[in-house]
């Protein structure tokens, strides 16, 4: 045993283990606010869950032999089991829970790739046996395959520090949830337009992904498992580190060339890409390469975003875009850009130093099978839970958002605007004596602006689910132009519980959406019964609608009054 090998890989565990903290702020920034419970706490018990089934099971299909497909001897190590089998596994120089403390962090990084690409509409049980599952199973044989001395490693397949093995294995498994699963309730309109549904807060985004690019400098580097060879470590430190300012760069300019804006969710996401892509080939590349690599990963993830929307497969992190498309771009860049001697540990050239297509074949032939065998094992397992626990929230939770459906919990609960009664605790809800008066279109006696067209105003308080519904039929009524804004509110529903530790908290005001629209010309009672067909289910809670008188209505670029006030520009 080393002590300097084993604390160096004590300190690489634990900076892997830190990701998590970054995969589960990057997921929740990308997500709605009415989302972040839900997706927290995925974050924590997915590395419960994958660390349970890797200690299982995983380990032993993983290491245990050298059988071609999978680990078939003293596969399982708990129970008091004979662990000196595993001596030699992987490194003789650091105590066995050593080595499979690092390897558990590894599993439950291609475990928590999945969560942000089915984010925001899959049950919580579902995601945890399908994470249990993985984790117990699939992941372990491909890591046999390519680490544990498989048929792919005979070949001389070569994937440092988890392309293939961790990214695609979790990439390939997120893209036949997502397509399973089916894309977020108002994602794509009818006409196939992409409609953005944007996150909560990218400060927690950039947060996350900080902790995710330091925890990648114990990710990459701590694979040698070993300081023995300090040039090794630090060299490998430098290509992570490369690929990930060349793909800040290239994201940010492809971006502001293509989408007009240098859009920060971009450049998130091409940080991410170029240390994705440098993570298979960063011990057998040099610097140059590494800027190249991540240079083409930071270009690549832009368009793969645009390409998975295009297919109308919703990811709301971009977690295919990042970890599938650019882990496999990554393992076949080892087959293009290895250089023998480069570290210690690089024993082959590639395609671009002399090493001919040997190994870039070898390269190809392993993203095929391990894409084959995750996507259409994945795919089954994902269908199996669909038709039996199920799959998917309702829409109904879906629209209230998973946090109150799934969790009985709100990430940000001030935002309900609730006040508390000292003497006896009970709930109310803040200014209840501001309350709109209903007029009905008998009591309004009509205003003349001049030229004889009478302007009311219609209020409509509905659910945010019939918001484009509703947008297209009055669209179809002639109505060109319309307030919308998000509101609290609360009626008959007297709201729901949630609960905080435990305790129970009623929060009466719910969301809702309130479109405000002055007519002249249109008849009011049409435009009334064609909000009322949209809107109506036979539920309480399909909303209010409120008419009023209007005075006047000015355009202010022209002066204009009443009815040709309300008429836009012409183009």
């Amino acid at each position: 045993m080393s002590i300097v090998d084993t604390l160096w890989v004590f300190l690489a565990g634990i900076l892997v283990f830190f990701m998590n903290l970054g995969f589960a702020a990057v997921e929740a920034g990308f997500a709605r606010s009415k989302n972040t419970v839900n997706i927290l706490s995925k974050n924590f018990i997915v590395f419960a869950v994958s660390s349970l089934g890797f200690l299982l099971l995983g380990w032993g299909l993983m290491f245990g032999g050298d059988h071609p497909f999978m680990g078939t001897q003293h596969l399982f190590i708990l129970g008091g089991a004979d662990l000196s089998f595993y001596d030699s596994t992987l490194t003789s120089s650091v105590p066995f829970w050593g080595k499979v403390f690092f390897q558990l962090v590894f599993c439950g990084t291609a475990a928590t790739i999945v969560s942000g690409a089915v984010a925001e509409r899959i049950k919580y049980v579902t995601f945890i046996i399908f994470s249990f599952i993985l984790t117990l199973v699939i992941y372990p044989i491909v890591g046999h395959w390519v680490w544990g001395g498989g048929w792919l490693a005979k070949l001389g397949f070569m994937d440092f520090a988890g392309d293939t093995v961790v990214h695609s294995v979790g990439g390939w498994a997120a893209l036949a949830g997502a397509m399973i699963l089916g894309p977020r309730i108002g994602k794509y309109g009818k006409d196939g337009k992409v409609n953005a549904l944007p996150g909560h807060s990218m400060s927690l985004a950039v947060i996350g992904l900080f902790v995710l690019w330091l925890g990648w400098f114990g990710f990459n580097p701590g694979s040698t498992m070993s300081f023995q060879n300090p040039a090794d470590v630090m060299h490998i430190l430098f290509t992570t580190n490369s690929g990930a300012i060349a793909a800040v760069l290239t994201s940010t300019i492809t971006s502001w060339i293509f989408l007009g804006k240098p859009d920060l969710g971009m450049t998130i996401n091409g940080c991410l890409a170029g240390l994705v892509a440098v993570t298979g080939g960063c011990a057998y590349i040099t610097i140059e390469a590494s800027l190249i690599i991540g240079a083409i990963a930071g270009i690549l993830v832009v368009f793969l975003v645009g390409f998975f929307d295009r297919l109308k497969i919703d990811d709301p992190v971009g977690a295919t875009s990042v970890h599938l498309g650019c882990g496999v771009l990554g393992t076949l860049c080892v087959g293009l850009f290895a250089k023998e001697g480069v570290t210690s540990l690089s024993t082959v050239n590639g395609l671009f130093y002399g090493g001919g297509i040997k190994l870039l074949g070898i390269q190809l032939l392993g993203i095929v099978c391990v894409g084959a065998f995750v996507f259409l094992s994945s795919g089954l397992i994902w269908l199996v839970l669909k038709k039996t626990c199920g799959m998917r929230v309702s829409a109904e939770e879906e629209i209230a958002g998973l946090d109150i459906g799934e969790h009985g919990n709100a990430a940000y609960p001030e935002f309900t605007a609730t006040a508390i009664l000292p003497e006896t605790g009970a709930l109310v809800p803040a200014h209840t004596d501001e309350k709109p008066v209903p007029v009905t279109p008998a009591a309004v006696a009509g205003s003349d602006t001049g030229d004889g067209a009478k302007l009311t105003r219609i209020t409509i308080i509905a659910n945010q689910a019939k918001f484009t519904e509703l947008e297209d039929a009055l669209c179809k009524l002639g109505i060109t132009g319309l307030t919308v804004t998000n509101v609290f509110g609360y009626g008959a529903q007297k709201g729901h519980t949630t609960y905080f530790r435990g305790a129970a908290v009623q929060t009466k005001l719910l969301p809702k959406i309130k479109i405000d629209i002055v007519v002249s010309k249109i008849p009011v009672d049409l435009l009334i019964h064609t909000v009322q067909e949209v809107l109506y289910s036979g539920h309480v809670g399909d909303g209010k609608i409120f008419v009023y008188d209007v005075e006047d209505v000015v355009k202010i670029r022209t002066g204009e009054h009443g009815y040709d006030a309300l008429q836009d520009d012409p183009s």
